[in-house]
């Protein structure tokens, strides 16, 4: 990407996730151009203003609430759109409404002359990208879904947690549906450099056990479904992958992150969209990183898979 050129990102639906990306893109002063976009006009001038407001605390930063036709000159466009996820309401329970949500938006978007870079975050956010692919006509390496990247964060977290070391010390992934059929990859999983498994052993002396694994993962895996039991929605670490998502493309990082993106025969899967490990840079998706899975691995990932592919109705049709 041009170093010199303005850079704009173009956010769809102001909401808990779209405010939540907009007020952090602000704070790292990642584009020199933010455009907020929703159904409620007020709502989007009404953010612009009060991000605005906070210019003098942080970056220069062009921001306003504008047309679809702005999204002409985007690098990016974000979109978190959609109906949310209510309480006790899975993400494929989303499908039929956000799907009707997204034809709209997408056409809309490409109408304006668009040639840049989709970011996907609404749920289910595997099967919205995929549909996003189709409905936009773009190469599938410039439509990226958020995927996993929330999932694998929290799984960092959580096991930063377990060994009170630094979550930026922790490497392991999260791969899958980013929902209910989402696995850990284990076999890749390290602390510093040392394997997982390794690790347990040199601090078993502790009282750890393997069995504690099992439940780290629920609570990753059903996180989401807690925090809105809370508070109604997850909103603030989903906006920060969004944001490093951002910032990897737009400083053409070649960064690895745990994203949804259309599988060519990579793990045995073909036609869909899936979190996976992928170099991402300016170009989009540059390559997906096709791990060596263990055989339950394997067999958990294309579950995963079927789990979408069977819930897709409402995008093939």
């Amino acid at each position: 990407m041009d170093c010199n050129k303005t850079t704009r990102v173009v956010v769809i639906g102001t909401g808990f996730v779209g405010s939540s990306y907009s007020f952090a893109l602000l704070n790292q002063g990642i584009t020199d151009e933010m455009v907020l976009l929703d159904l409620n006009k007020e709502k989007a001038i009404g953010d612009a203003m009060d991000l605005n407001h906070g210019m003098p605390f942080g970056s220069p930063m062009k921001i306003w609430a504008g047309e679809y036709s702005d999204c002409k000159e985007a690098d990016i466009v974000v979109i978190t759109a959609g109906a949310n996820q209510g309480p006790g309401e899975t993400r494929l329970d989303l499908i039929e409404k956000n799907a009707r949500i997204f034809k709209g938006i997408v056409g809309e978007v490409m109408n304006s002359g668009f040639d840049g870079i989709f970011l996907v975050a609404t749920n289910p956010v595997d099967i919205l990208s995929y549909a996003t692919w189709k409905y936009s006509g773009l190469p599938m390496e410039r439509v990226i879904g958020s995927g996993t990247i929330l999932d694998t964060a929290r799984l960092r977290f959580l096991l930063s947690q377990y060994f009170d070391v630094d979550s930026r010390n922790v490497h392991a992934y999260i791969m899958g549906e980013h929902g209910d059929t989402e696995l850990p990859v284990w076999s890749h999983a390290n602390i510093g450099g040392k394997p997982l498994m390794s690790y347990f052993e040199e601090h078993k002396e502790e009282g750890r056990s393997l069995k504690d694994l099992d439940e780290i993962f629920i609570n990753v895996r059903d996180a989401a479904y807690h925090i809105i039991e809370r508070k109604g929605a997850t909103h603030y670490a989903i906006a920060m992958g969004l944001v490093r998502l951002t910032r990897a493309i737009l400083r053409n990082e070649n960064s690895i992150l745990t994203v949804s993106t259309l599988l060519r025969g990579e793990f045995g899967l073909e036609d869909i969209y899936i979190g996976v490990p992928a170099v991402v840079n300016s170009s989009g998706i540059r390559e997906v990183l096709e791990l060596s899975l263990s055989d339950d691995e394997k067999e958990k990932l294309h579950h995963s898979a079927n789990v979408l592919r069977n819930a897709m109705g409402p995008i093939k049709n």
